[in-house]
């Protein structure tokens, strides 16, 4: 029986690490600070209580601590699903404690803070989510969890014996229930006023007035009028500026139609940090959780959420003692969490960082094998209960990658959806071409070659597709006959190891026989090599040339590996059809759940082996055809690459892009829906504008979204910014910093960091610069109580760390282009954007034909307007809200003055010094 409730907190010394320092909390009370070079000794034998032991072993300069009470790792357990920061201000700002304003403070704090979560645990402990909770502690524990004795005594269970069945969740999970086929929507519309209404009341009566939301409103209703004509769907191109409050200006109308016409609305995003964002401000229309959850619907690739059956590979017969606390942390949160995403949802992304990334990726399905009905947590299974939960939703979030997803592969379940938000509109373009583009790599056909084989080696649980389908073909011959044909003619595929294998012997395979595949790569391979140009570090890094002209080669390599892969072709669409004339000759007699299997193994065989066979085929009849006409401007853009890592060649093949990746979209995506609101702050280029053609930058707007092929015009509207920018902000060129050279740069960023006081985002164009900026400017900022984070650094994800950089007010970050876009980070946490040089377009091949083709006649104009969005995208990040105050830094002196003309009206453009700048930053951030 459980006894009363105890704190037990452990007698161990509290620590907090500065960069090459530390601070102690000893066991009898008392603040010591120590050098890093003394900490390793004092700390010794004890498993101090710390925050994030990796970062804290990093910046004291241990390779690791060997034992640690780590204050995440008892926040995952008691408030599993919740978000946290991961350092000691962001725990205490998500349990609303008093933020540490020192490293002395944060040390002193860490105790109130492991008290205040084991009494959470306590008063919970009734709850049913905690009903194994003391078993699974017990079994952490048995595999060394430090925390296991205090968590124990909270739940009164101090000798509870370890139990591995607590790692089966799904047997306190809910099952979905399938319901009816949703009933066809009205056609209802949506009035601007009606609108407007909608946004009042969702604002509430003590709201800010805020007459361009209104606006913003207003015009976004045209996208829920009814549509007229089959294929010409309302649009509507509105641009919002930073700080109308676009979010709930779109939700207004769109929970309107859903509500009155009986389907979802779906809004795109193109980042994950905008689809969380999006899903927080919804909670102004649905304040009660439980009502939010069902009406708001967060929809991603399938690859992000925790699969039932992978957490169950993993613990069968008990986890294994190193992984047996990241899994138990893991099953606490599927038991709390809201969808079960493992990437951008609720889960703590810094788990990954504690146990490594082992500890997590294998838990989600990355690899396609979802055996869906044959699984035995398929009632139970999250991505089944947000595909169900979406129907009956009236929002669903998703992102622009699963929308042209869906749409390309016929619409989804469902059908498309019959209106869309694309917020983020800017990066539709970008969507696209990802969406629609197609690549004949060793990756992707090894990839083709695994799902149909499965594992060959290693440890995989890969089945294959005949293991899938073992329960459906059963014994007979008509569905074996083409199964075994596929599947012999699949080993002309790149066998395990072959990018060892793409400078050698054609006949270097693992059993010694010619490969149609591993030839082509390796033709591919050769012409690349032999059309790029050599350079002292062409070696290092990849490379590309155009396909045409062919090398002698090529065309023999491309025409036996179409001829293999018609033979794996073939048959696969010869047992798909098979396999679904069994939903109709066997009608009388399948039970429902075979049904629904045959139903998934065809739409499998379609995704995952016949839709990508038969893109590769059109790309290589592409390679034995004539070449184009120069100048002939292409409806595809077709090249070869060969990638390298660490200096030796990893793979190599061909590409295919649209020319205009708009223009699937708009026939795939766009012109099924009823109506499409496009929206974003930066839709149009406003240094283009021309007093003699005041609609060019909305034409440029509607080509680069698609609404240009498109039969009726889109609507237009633009709402401005109600910032005041030339009083808010200052944008400074730094004119003496060499850019090519790496201490200068890296001085510079320091330099500015430092008079901002933190509260600084660098930006990089390139990753490798961002990692030696980081190398040298690391230490000084830590030293002076600056602690500087970076992307493809710190193993936290993105949206972790803008919540450790949106936590720690005086802390710094450094990012690519993921931290350009979709970032909100309001007040004096981001007072300082450092861009390490103008963000022009890679020269790619691809670029290149769009700059030729698509720019009208006017190349460098193409790579300008490119620029300038990415400086205006960044330059956006700065003023989230009225009071927010910041500085934009350039470091680049040949930038010309037209790319900064994109910045928002009023902005003041100075051209100066490192000294100057650095003193006007300073200055200017000082100024109350």
């Amino acid at each position: 029986m459980p006894s009363a409730p105890r704190l037990v907190l452990p007698d161990v010394p509290s620590l907090v690490a500065g960069f090459g320092h530390a601070v102690l909390l000893t066991t009898e009370g008392e603040l010591e600070t120590l050098p890093a070079s003394a900490i390793a000794a004092r700390i010794a034998d004890t498993a101090p209580m710390l925050v994030h032991a990796p970062a804290t072993a990093r910046r004291l300069g241990l390779p690791h601590i060997e034992a640690a009470h780590d204050l995440l790792e008892l926040f995952a357990f008691c408030r599993p699903a919740e978000p946290c920061a991961p350092t000691p201000r962001g725990i205490a700002l998500a349990l609303d404690l008093p933020q540490p304003a020192s490293d002395d403070a944060a040390a002193a704090l860490l105790p109130d803070i492991a008290t205040h979560l084991l009494r959470h645990l306590a008063d919970t402990r009734e709850h049913p989510r905690n009903r194994d909770a003391a078993g699974l502690a017990a079994r952490m524990g048995e595999a060394g969890w430090a925390w296991a004795p205090s968590v124990l005594a909270a739940l009164g269970e101090p000798k509870a014996k370890p139990d591995a069945r607590a790692y089966k969740v799904w047997r306190r999970l809910p099952e979905w229930e399938e319901a009816a086929p949703p009933t066809p929507p009205l056609s209802f519309t949506v009035e601007p006023a009606e609108a407007r209404r909608r946004l009042a009341d969702i604002l509430g009566p003590g709201a800010e007035q805020r007459p361009q939301q209104a606006d913003y409103a207003s015009a976004a209703a045209g996208a829920f009028a009814p549509r007229e004509y089959p294929g010409a769907p309302a649009v509507v191109l509105a641009e919002a500026g930073t700080g109308t409050g676009k979010t709930l200006g779109y939700v207004a109308p769109a929970s309107l139609w859903a509500e009155r016409n009986g389907a979802p609305v779906w809004i795109s995003t193109f980042t994950r940090n905008l689809q969380r964002q999006i899903d927080q401000e919804t909670a102004r229309l649905f304040p009660d959780p439980e009502e939010r959850r069902r009406r708001v619907v967060l929809r991603k690739g399938r690859e992000n959420y925790l699969c039932l059956l992978n957490l169950d590979d993993l613990t069968a017969g008990g986890a294994p003692p190193y992984l047996a606390i990241a899994l138990g942390l893991v099953a606490r949160w599927a038991l709390a969490s809201r969808d079960g995403d493992l990437l951008g949802g609720d889960f703590p992304g810094w788990i990954g960082e504690l146990f490594g990334p082992g500890a997590v990726l294998p838990l989600a399905d990355r690899r396609g094998e979802c055996i869906h009905s044959a699984c035995p947590h398929y009632k139970m299974c999250f991505v089944e209960h947000s595909i169900r939960r979406a129907r009956t939703a009236q929002i669903v979030v998703a992102n622009h990658a699963l929308v042209m997803v869906q749409a390309a592969l016929g619409g989804g379940e469902d059908g498309p959806p019959l209106r869309l938000v694309f917020d983020e509109g800017h990066h539709l373009f970008d969507a696209a071409d990802s969406a629609f583009s197609a690549d004949l790599t060793g990756a992707e056909m090894a990839e083709v070659r695994r799902w149909l084989l499965g594992a060959e080696g290693g440890r995989s649980r890969a089945r294959g597709l005949r293991r899938r389908l073992e329960e459906l073909i059963g014994e007979r011959a008509d569905l074996h006959a083409p199964l075994d044909a596929a599947l012999h003619a699949a080993r002309a595929l790149p066998v395990q190891g072959w990018p060892a294998r793409l400078a050698g012997d054609a006949r270097a395979t693992p059993d010694d026989t010619p490969n149609a595949a591993e030839a082509f790569l390796r033709a591919a391979r050769d012409q690349v090599l032999a059309r790029t140009q050599e350079t002292r570090d062409a070696g290092l890094y990849d490379s590309e040339c155009d396909l045409h002209p062919v090398t002698s080669a090529l065309p023999s390599a491309a025409e036996a590996l179409d001829r293999a892969l018609r033979r794996i072709e073939e048959p696969l669409a010869s047992l798909r059809d098979r396999l679904a004339a069994r939903l109709e000759d066997e009608a009388e007699d399948l039970e429902i759940g075979d049904r629904i299997r045959i139903e998934a193994a065809c739409r499998a065989i379609d995704r995952r082996a016949l839709m990508p066979i038969r893109a590769w085929g059109a790309m290589l009849a592409t390679v034995q055809a004539d070449a184009p006409q120069p100048g002939a401007r292409p409806v595809h853009v077709d090249w070869l690459s060969l990638e390298r890592r660490g200096g030796q060649d990893s793979d190599a093949g061909m590409h295919r892009h649209y020319l205009d990746p708009t223009q699937p979209f708009a026939m795939a995506v766009a012109a099924p829906a009823h109506g499409v609101l496009i929206t974003s702050a930066t839709l149009r280029d406003e240094a283009e504008a021309d007093d003699d053609d005041p609609e060019a930058t909305w034409r440029e707007a509607e080509a680069r979204t698609g609404a240009s092929h498109l039969p009726l015009p889109a609507i237009r509207a633009a709402v401005p910014s109600p910032f005041d920018y030339a009083a808010r902000t200052r944008c400074l060129v730094v004119t003496d910093v060499a850019k090519e050279n790496a201490g200068q740069v890296a001085s510079a960023f320091q330099a500015l960091f430092l008079a901002a006081g933190g509260g600084g985002l660098g930006l990089f164009t390139a990753i490798r610069r961002l990692r030696d900026v980081h190398t040298r400017i690391a230490g000084p900022l830590e030293q002076a109580g600056i602690p500087l984070y970076a992307q493809h650094i710190d193993a936290m994800d993105n949206a972790t760390l803008v919540d450790v950089f949106r936590a720690e007010e005086n802390a710094c970050l450094l990012g690519t282009d993921a931290m350009r876009d979709g970032v909100d980070v309001p007040g004096r946490a981001l007072r300082l954007l450092v861009f390490d040089r103008v963000p022009w377009p890679r020269p790619t091949i691809l670029h290149r034909e769009r700059r030729t083709h698509l720019s009208g006649g006017r190349p460098k104009e193409y790579d300008d307007r490119i620029a300038r969005h990415r400086l205006r995208q960044a330059f956006g990040r700065l003023i989230r809200r009225a009071d927010d105050k910041g500085v934009f830094v350039l470091l680049d002196r040949s930038a010309p003055s037209r790319l900064l003309q994109g910045l928002p009206s009023g902005v003041l453009i100075r051209r100066l010094g490192l000294a100057q700048a650095v003193a006007e930053t300073r200055d200017f951030l000082a100024e109350p």
